[in-house]
């Protein structure tokens, strides 16, 4: 049932289902990205069981009562939806702990009640959504929510503390440098001086963000200054990352049920067609499907695919991770696997690498959506 025959036909109407908010958009650069996510969900989810209420973000933070459409969200021919204030009525959500309720917000008017939320799922990429803040607010509010909490989010988006706290738990990491705003415009020598320390070629990148966003790889330190410029266009903060002559190998992580061990799946690779993209960048990602394509399960040997499996589980561990993560890793030549990033809310559209990994695991798409609300439901709010 969509939201308008909900507002129509009265909260109690719908209670039967369990009323999931569906939120998306955001401020952050992945706002598009994740309305194509938030497209896949609406498309695929069991609306027998399920009753939706899709909250889009506008990109200046005003929440909005959106159409349940899949196909006003979705992505076509590599042109990207946003959020706009014209989409629907501004909402707000009460953080009083043990409401629940999402109320519409209409000048000169009371609040009007949209009624109780079961369980908020959460498809925002990058910065205000995925970095912690909003499972912040959401846990003030004891609402159930899908994915990582507050500390496992903030850690994972920063890709710098990301990786103190996976070397602290004794896992592999690559080398890097980190290059904070202040020292880059007040001590550039030192700044490249460390990075000179790295081998090359170097990846520079925002320090938090997602999606291939302001990443350059560059093979001369003559290019570090304009690749540190376009990595500020979406964090002051940048990292530098030693290239690492490996496999890119990705590996989809689901929360255990009831108190048992993560799950991870088939790890896959991704082959992107290097006469096109020197990398995995945004343009491979999203505008150029043609050129990249997603081996799974990975052509590694049986002993390899079980190393990357259990780096996948330990990775989400050390965060303290639950509901979903997909972590990337580099698989060496001497059969090293090396972390590069784990990603604490991945893209999540129907041929997205995460749930592809879980398809070729033997989760479907709507299947894996259900497993992540149940795990939303199944555990406490609040400390855990």
């Amino acid at each position: 049932m969509s939201v308008a025959a909900a507002t129509v036909l009265g909260v109690s109407d719908i209670q039967a289902k369990i009323r999931v908010a569906l939120l998306f958009g955001g401020r952050s650069g992945e706002h598009s990205i994740s309305c194509a996510t938030a497209a896949g969900v609406m498309g695929a989810i069991d609306h027998s069981v399920y009753d939706v209420v899709p909250v889009g973000i506008t990109r200046d933070g005003r929440w909005v009562l959106v159409a349940d459409d899949a196909d006003r969200w979705a992505m076509r021919d590599g042109a990207m939806s946003q959020v706009t204030a014209e989409d629907g009525p501004e909402v707000s959500l009460s953080v009083t702990p043990g409401n629940r309720h999402l109320y519409a917000l209409t000048d000169s008017q009371p609040p009007r009640d949209l009624g109780r939320i079961d369980v908020v799922f959460p498809v925002i990429h990058g910065p205000f959504g995925e970095d912690g803040t909003l499972q912040g607010l959401l846990d003030l509010a004891e609402i159930p929510y899908v994915g990582a909490g507050v500390l496992a989010s903030a850690v994972g988006m920063d890709k710098h503390y990301m990786k103190v706290v996976l070397a602290g738990e004794g896992l592999p990491v690559g080398p890097f440098v980190t290059i904070k705003p202040w020292a880059w415009d007040h001590d550039r020598a030192q700044c490249v001086a460390a990075v000179t320390a790295l081998q090359g070629p170097w990846f520079v990148k925002p320090a938090r963000a997602g999606s291939s966003l302001g990443i350059t790889r560059i093979t001369s330190l003559d290019d570090l200054p304009a690749a540190v410029a376009e990595a500020q266009k979406h964090d002051p903060k940048v990292i530098v990352e030693q290239g690492i002559d490996g496999r890119e190998v990705e590996c989809a992580v689901l929360g255990g049920r009831g108190g048992g061990p993560a799950r991870a799946s088939l790890p896959g690779e991704i082959v992107v067609e290097h006469d096109q993209h020197t990398f995995y960048d945004f343009e491979a990602k999203y505008t150029d499907p043609a050129a990249v394509h997603l081996n799974c399960p990975v052509d590694l040997p049986d002993h390899l695919i079980a190393a990357v499996r259990d780096v996948a589980r330990r990775t989400f561990d050390a965060l303290g991770g639950e509901g979903l993560s997909r972590v990337d890793v580099f698989v060496t030549p001497d059969e090293q696997v090396i972390v590069n990033e784990i990603n604490t809310m991945p893209g999540f559209t129907p041929f997205s690498m995460y749930p592809s990994m879980w398809q070729a695991t033997g989760i479907s798409y709507p299947q894996l959506i259900d497993e992540l609300i149940q795990l939303a439901l199944d555990r406490p709010t609040g400390l855990r």
